[in-house]
């Protein structure tokens, strides 16, 4: 999953967003539901990146068949540090079909869970702006 981790660290959201499939669905460390749909997941990735700072990959871990990747990741949220990991699956076409994120620790994930509610609403905005595109 080289090309996705170069994708964030380029922070290249376009992309990024190629890599998903359209049925993709996104978990988020700080909210129960699922989030399905490629355009909202998109619209997700492209608030995370307005609120990480400093983000970097540090380790990445992928399964035997190649279709799991575990990237580990540092950052920094409203100067709070952040640990924490993208769990990908991808497909039969290769593309990730399944998103979610792990982040601790608790202060981290609070702050997170913060600014990421800031940005609900533009992630909406965008999400109902692609999806009549």
């Amino acid at each position: 999953m080289l090309s996705f981790r170069q994708a964030v660290e380029a922070r290249d959201l376009t992309a990024l967003e190629s890599m998903l499939s359209d049925d993709v669905v996104f978990n988020s460390p700080v909210a129960y539901r699922p989030y399905p749909g490629k355009a909202l997941t998109a619209a997700i990735v492209r608030g995370a990146a307005r609120v990480f700072e400093d983000f970097r990959y540090v380790r990445e871990v992928v399964s035997a068949d190649g279709r799991d990747h575990v990237l580990m990741f540092q950052a920094t949220v409203h100067g709070r540090d952040v640990q924490g990991c993208d769990i990908l699956h991808l497909d039969a076409d290769g593309l990730i079909d399944d998103f979610t994120v792990m982040v601790r620790p608790l202060s981290g994930a609070n702050a997170l869970a913060e600014a990421m509610a800031a940005q609900f609403d533009r992630i909406q905005r965008e999400a109902a702006g692609a999806a009549t595109i």
